[in-house]
């Protein structure tokens, strides 16, 4: 197994099968980083004006003005630029579940999920390319292994936040917390598939499967202990 990092980000994941032609080469001299970050930053709004479909290096570099060369030499394929792309994004939506951990702990089971869609909601309102990239499906091997590594850590920030409280979520046979999220993520995605944005009623349907979800687990939390016999 190797480790793949993202300076650019702060996104460091686990892949299997790394496809050196479907990740950035990360560039260290600072006039080289501006560069980088420009071609980045011009593919977003490159894929905001024409969608995946019209989305190639050529027709990038030439809206750049930078030769084809430049910028292969740090996104050999456009799936780098893509991967790249979704591996920000990946870490801003972490960071902003990470920013409202405390705040998220005192809330009930239904509070914080309402919580956790409606700000993953705004989030993919205000980046419709991450909506494209990670809502619409992974571009490569590596981008879904990211996406899935990032429910992971969610659903650990998940499990530690409810530890608190004293609801432990088990992580074999099955990652409980992990699963959790994936479910709510899979009710985005449909929605985002079927309308092209998280309706209304796909963001009640993603609450109330993750609160059917982990309902149990509260209430097993809840219930009554048996009294202990007292003693002889």
């Amino acid at each position: 197994m190797t480790f793949v990092n993202y300076p650019q980000s702060g996104y460091s994941g686990a892949m299997n099968d790394l496809n050196p032609l479907a990740v950035a080469k990360q560039p260290t001299q600072l006039r080289a980083v501006k560069r980088f970050d420009r071609v980045v930053a011009e593919a977003e709004a490159l894929l905001i004006e024409k969608g995946l479909s019209g989305f190639s290096i050529p027709l990038l570099a030439e809206r750049l003005r930078y030769t084809r060369g430049s910028v292969y030499v740090y996104f050999p394929t456009h799936y780098a630029i893509l991967n790249e792309l979704a591996s920000r994004y990946l870490a801003q939506l972490e960071g902003a579940f990470q920013s409202r951990a405390a705040e998220l702990a005192r809330m009930n089971l239904r509070e914080a999920i309402e919580a956790i869609i409606d700000q993953a909601i705004s989030f993919y309102k205000a980046h419709p390319v991450a909506a494209l990239l990670i809502l619409g499906g992974a571009v490569t091997d590596d981008s879904y292994r990211a996406q899935e590594m990032t429910n992971q850590r969610l659903g650990n920030l998940g499990r530690a936040l409810w530890q608190q409280k004293g609801l432990v979520l088990p992580t074999v046979p099955a990652d409980i917390a992990t699963l959790a999220v994936d479910i709510g993520t899979a009710c985005m995605r449909r929605s985002y598939f079927a309308h092209g944005k998280i309706t209304r009623a796909y963001r009640d349907a993603a609450i109330a499967a993750m609160v059917a979800f982990l309902g149990p687990y509260a209430k097993a939390l809840a219930a009554p202990r048996p009294a202990r016999p007292k003693a002889p």
